[in-house]
């Protein structure tokens, strides 16, 4: 609180703006200041609402110790001044009687007789106020299940009796019912109470949170997995870094760990690591600490008790050793409960939850299943699995790599990586071999392997760089053929070190539109492009005349080189004049590996003709190309080739719109690479467009596998961007299709990643992560998460000069969502800030729409107060709409200015402004013009008539002009067609005649 309220009324907007505000320690710390600002007033009704907040803080910030100091202080106002409590206040006061008893029972510290005074307390208390009883019964049995003791009679006592106002609410009660069947052993019957909680009929501000953590496992057992895997991912978000909620965590976390998802629970543990320090009520960290240590248990026993996992502040924790000091401190929790209570019902709990097996071996939960192997700290990436065992001494294993990397065969790699390792240890000893060649040309082999590897993650500088030490070694060795296929590659390698052009593509997809641009004109960028790319080739042209008589692989190499710069060229210009030289090039490469039989090139050369052709625009040709060589490859191989064959035949089937042929094309391509490295025959291009193929065949739930198999693999090989940009497209889809909670679970876990957390990620991929949450979170109606978000999203933005017309769009949804929440002085400001950045870089149906959602709002939340607000948004759209007239711009569906005077009839029927209304309508339909056949301009139409009927028929009482509207509509909807359009408006006719 940056200053204290000075007035009352500032006192109550400050209380209205912390209850906004999420659990924790900044909303405790806040209501602390509120209170004591309170007492300055001198007046009680200020001071009682300033604690009642407070106490709600403690309460949900799990702060139990404080929670009954404040309530005390209630209670002595109410005894010393009953006349100030209104009956809201009153009602308050004597609910929160069960929010001490909840209090006391959490601290071990408190005696059990000081417990069962409270309840006599309590109910002395109803009984003098003429309240029922209901509610202290129910405080009775949540102690008797506490203590562990006379429960059935507790139960019976208290579930037998009819609610009062006072009882708890009817989700809270359902779940103390079903609980009690769940400590009796009979999930059936806990479930069949849960029903109507788990199907989202019963809620409250702790449900169904809290019902689903006790569920989950019942549900496992009765195997209903889909429901659970549904209900853990919705339930999670419920409770995330909720203090209150830790006992809710530990059972996410057990539930993990039983289910084959210990990966999940410690990315779980992670993100709510600030618990260890937050929760300061002993009964809910016991519950938590039971739920980590079956985690973490489960995860030693797996043989991962060495992982580095999150834990208590102040020190690093391995599993074991957090596991160990779980162990001692909920022991120590668990005892001190049982001594107050005199039984032993913790520690046998706590002994039941640990000695549970795992009820699956593997729950697929999100759409990004992970194991432990997937969360160990990161190493260096594996090295390649080849076909056949590598030879054991370096001589033969320096043969058998040249050998492999002549013929382009992938196993190369795994040979490279072998030597690269054997070469770092320091008791290394080169071999005195003749075809071994001196240490040098070994040194100059690797080097060209790491730069290889280097441009399969468009790190082109570091690879430009690489292969120029290689050529320098490669002289040293006297192998000219060598620095010279070296000296060529680092050419081309430092040609695409420049920026590349943007390209419609993933990573178009998941960074906001504009990013990154830096300004820069697009035609003078590409024109430098192709003028690097031709200098490249001229120099690949140069370095290819000047060292005759070099093996034919070598001299292979070099022309698919000088193919690959024209292509490029082709691929930054996009004209067609530079196809001819492309195909030029490839047509001497196919001449010559064919002279010289060299098939892994004659495989190349096909394939780059049939990319040329499609990057050409003619599909025909390059499908006849890519079928061909298909073929070959099924008979002569090399077999290596075919994935890569495969893939770009599905590439252009998929183009030409044959979805199916694409499908079973690139199926084949992913079964086969599954035979070979995945960075040699680029498995995740594979998955990701077979993904497309399946979307082309509305198979959604397989698309979406794909798209996360590409992306993991994408982060396996080191390409990060790339893999978050898939994921990026992954949680799109996901929420177009409905699947809510798989892209919240999605984004979540993404967002947690190290290189996240750290800021080392391209910050624009982060902020398109956090706005598809954002909208997952709108989507699936948490407004109060998705109004955060926006928020901050909205403020980050705003610094981004390189790109206002993101932020235009950003603080545009971001001035609706606070309209929703009724914020308009915020909306106000951000919505200013949209029309600031769409000044820079115009966003004219994404503003305009803005601001007549913000109108209508307004006008529909404050009626007539609220018109001259709403009008001014409309004057805003209206200057919007005149600039996009200015230009020609065309609305994606009706045109702004139809929008706009929809609108305007719409926010003065709200206000009762009906003349106006149906005056501004009128002009709509006239903007609209005719119906005809497209449904979408008949579906405007007829709400247009409809709403100009109602104004006219309803609000103006003119029945006879609305009626013959209404029917000449109809009638025309009809003729058109337009049945379901027409039948809407025939029962607005009706219902006018009736008089309704």
């Amino acid at each position: 609180m940056q200053t204290a309220p000075q007035t009352t009324d500032e006192l109550y907007e400050a209380l209205r703006e912390n209850d906004r505000r999420p659990y924790g320690r900044t909303r405790t710390v806040t209501a602390e200041e509120l209170a004591e600002a309170a007492e300055l007033f001198g007046e009680p009704v200020p001071l009682i609402h300033a604690l009642l907040e407070l106490q709600e803080a403690y309460t949900y910030g799990s702060e139990p110790r404080k929670s009954p100091v404040v309530f005390a202080r209630l209670l002595n106002l109410f005894d010393e001044q009953p006349g100030v409590f209104d009956d809201r206040l009153r009602h308050q006061l004597f609910w929160r009687f069960k929010w001490v008893a909840n209090a006391l029972r959490s601290l071990p510290e408190v005696p059990l007789a000081s417990l069962r005074q409270w309840q006599t307390e309590m109910r002395d208390r109803y009984e003098k106020a003429g309240l029922e009883l209901q509610p202290y019964y129910g405080q009775a049995y949540q102690l008797a299940a506490h203590v562990g003791e006379d429960t059935a009679l507790a139960y019976e006592l208290w579930a037998g009796r009819t609610r009062s106002r006072l009882s708890d609410c009817e989700a809270c009660e359902t779940c103390e019912r079903a609980l009690y069947h769940l400590a009796a052993g009979d999930d059936e019957r806990a479930l069949r109470a849960w029903e109507p909680v788990l199907a989202g009929k019963e809620s409250c501000q702790e449900e169904p949170a809290r019902s689903v953590s006790y569920a989950l496992l019942p549900l496992v057992r009765a195997g209903r997995t889909d429901e659970v895997r549904r209900l853990h991912l919705a339930g999670y978000r419920g409770c995330r870094r909720n203090p209150s909620m830790a006992g809710e965590i530990g059972r996410h976390l057990e539930f993990c760990a039983l289910t084959g998802n210990e990966a999940r629970g410690l990315e779980l543990l992670a993100e709510n690591r600030t618990l260890f320090d937050e929760v300061d009520s002993p009964l809910s960290l016991l519950d938590l600490l039971t739920g980590v240590e079956v985690l973490l248990a489960r995860v030693e026993a797996l043989g991962h008790g060495e992982l580095p996992t999150a834990g208590f502040p102040g020190r690093s924790w391995t599993v074991a050793s957090l596991r160990a000091e779980v162990r001692r401190r909920a022991d120590d929790l668990a005892a001190r409960f049982d001594a107050r209570n005199g039984t032993t019902a913790h520690t046998d709990r706590r002994r039941t939850r640990l000695d549970r097996t795992p009820l699956l071996e593997s729950l697929e939960l999100t759409l990004r299943p992970r194991t432990l192997a997937d969360v160990a700290p990161a190493t260096a990436p594996a090295a390649p699995e080849p076909a056949e065992a590598l030879p054991e001494s370096p001589a033969e294993l320096i043969k058998r790599a040249r050998e492999l990397d002549e013929q382009g065969h992938p196993d190369a790699h795994a040979c490279w990586a072998r030597l690269r390792t054997l070469t770092a240890d320091p008791d290394y000893v080169h071999p005195d071999d003749p075809e071994a060649g001196p240490p040098a040309r070994l040194r100059a082999d690797l080097l060209e392997e790491e730069a290889t590897l280097a441009e399969r993650k468009d790190a082109h500088a570091d690879a430009a760089a690489l292969y120029e030490e290689a050529a320098g070694l490669y002289e040293d060795a006297e192998l000219a053929g060598h620095a010279v296929i070296a000296r060529a590659s680092a050419v081309l390698a430092g040609a695409q070190a420049v920026p590349p052009q943007a390209e419609a593509g993933d990573a178009e997809r998941a960074v906001p539109a504009g990013a990154g641009a830096e300004g820069a004109d697009p035609q003078a960028r590409t024109a430098a492009q192709v003028a690097v790319f031709s200098e490249a080739h001229a120099e690949l042209v140069r370095l290819h005349e000047q060292t005759p008589g070099i093996a034919p692989y070598l001299q292979a190499r070099l022309l698919r080189l000088r193919v690959s710069a024209h292509g490029l060229r082709l691929q930054a210009s996009g004209d067609s004049e530079h196809v001819a030289p492309v195909l030029a090039e490839v047509e001497l490469l196919f001449d010559f590996a064919t002279r010289h039989g060299l098939t892994g090139q004659i495989a190349a050369a096909r394939l780059l003709r049939a990319t040329t052709h499609g990057m050409a625009g003619d599909l025909p040709t390059a499908l006849a190309e890519a079928d061909g060589l298909v073929e070959v490859l099924r008979t002569d191989g090399p077999a290596w080739h075919l994935p890569r064959a495969l893939s770009l035949r599905g590439k252009i089937q998929l183009g030409l719109g044959d979805a199916e042929a694409a499908y079973a094309s690139l199926s084949e391509g992913v079964r086969l690479a599954a035979e070979w490295p995945a960075e040699s025959v680029d498995t995740p291009t594979l998955h990701g467009e077979l993904a497309q193929a399946c979307m082309g065949l509305g198979r959604t739930d397989e698309a979406l596998r794909h798209l996360t198999r590409s992306a993991e693999l994408e982060l396996r090989a080191g390409t990060r961007f790339d893999a978050f940009c898939t994921y990026s497209n992954a949680a799109q889809l996901s929420l177009d299709l409905g699947r809510i909670d798989d892209c919240i679970a999605l984004l979540d876990s993404l967002l947690l990643e190290p290189d996240v957390v750290d800021g080392e990620l391209d910050d624009r991929l982060v902020a398109q992560l956090r706005l598809t949450r954002a909208r997952a979170l709108r989507t699936g109606d948490d407004l109060k998460a998705a109004t955060a978000e926006f928020v901050a999203l909205a403020a980050e933005s705003a610094g981004w000069d390189d790109d206002p017309g993101s932020h235009a769009m950003i603080a545009a949804e971001t001035a609706i969502l606070l309209g929703e929440a009724g914020e308009f002085t915020k909306a106000r400001e951000v919505v200013d800030q949209a029309l600031a950045a769409h000044a820079r870089d115009p966003r004219y149906e994404l503003v305009s729409n803005a601001l007549r959602e913000l109108a209508r709002l307004r006008a529909q939340q404050h009626g007539p107060e609220g018109l001259t607000d709403a009008r001014a948004f409309l004057d805003d759209a209206g200057r919007v709409a005149d600039a996009a007239r200015t230009v020609g711009f065309k609305a994606h569906g009706r045109s702004l200015d139809t929008a706009l005077a929809y609108e305007h009839g719409r926010i003065n029927a709200y206000a009762g402004a009906y003349d106006e209304a149906l005056a501004a309508l009128d002009k709509a339909l006239g903007l609209l013009g005719e119906p005809g056949e497209d449904p979408h301009l008949a579906a405007e139409w007829a709400e247009c008539v409809r709403l100009a009927g109602v104004v006219e028929g309803v609000y103006l009482e003119r029945t006879a002009p609305a009626l013959a509207r209404i029917e000449a509509a109809a009638d025309r909807l009809t003729s058109l067609g337009h049945s379901e359009e027409a039948e809407s408006l025939t029962g607005l006719a009706e219902r006018l005649r009736d008089g309704e």
